[in-house]
């Protein structure tokens, strides 16, 4: 029998940490997470048009009583900047696993920026930041990621390194 991969591990930590919100932009680094959200009954995926709207999702999950996560690639870190300032200011709870680009193996000079200024801006912001690189360490990290953000009400992020999750390539 096999073991679960790393990214169901990651889902069931989200479930037992009583998530109920998974909002995100489409992301092919995410894209288990996503699937395994829409098919679970007790949580609600929500699909977002920008990265920002995720940092309003959670803030209105926790005010009506849930708990939420948000789903983002490195790139949408500097999209929600500006609205990181409403769980940090309001002492809301804010879990969110991003995975990475502009790192290991990156075909696309253009993630690169982004991908190197991700976890300084979240740190900057206020936001605790965790990041895993190896399947091994994922499931504990976000499960206590969880612990701290939803027990001590502040933001977390965890980032998923490009070599955990694959280098993307492109196709003529």
């Amino acid at each position: 029998m096999h073991a679960p991969a790393w990214q169901d591990q990651v889902f069931e930590a989200l479930r037992r940490a009583r998530v109920r919100q998974v909002g995100y932009v489409p992301d092919a680094g995410h894209s288990r997470l996503i699937e395994r959200a829409h098919a679970e009954p007790e949580m609600q995926a929500v699909v977002l048009t920008t990265e920002e709207e995720g940092v309003a999702l959670a803030a209105g999950a926790w005010l009506g009583g849930q708990r939420a996560v948000l789903l983002m690639q490195s790139s949408g870190v500097g999209n929600c900047i500006n609205m990181l300032s409403l769980p940090v200011n309001c002492r809301m709870p804010f879990l969110t696993l991003v995975t990475m680009r502009g790192e290991w193996g990156e075909f696309n000079p253009w993630q690169v920026p982004m991908g190197g200024a991700a976890e300084a801006a979240l740190r900057l912001a206020g936001v605790h930041v965790h990041r895993a690189e190896t399947p091994a360490e994922v499931a504990d990290m976000v499960a206590a990621a969880a612990v701290l953000a939803f027990d001590s009400r502040v933001p977390v992020a965890v980032l998923l390194a490009q070599r955990l999750i694959g280098a993307k390539v492109f196709v003529e």
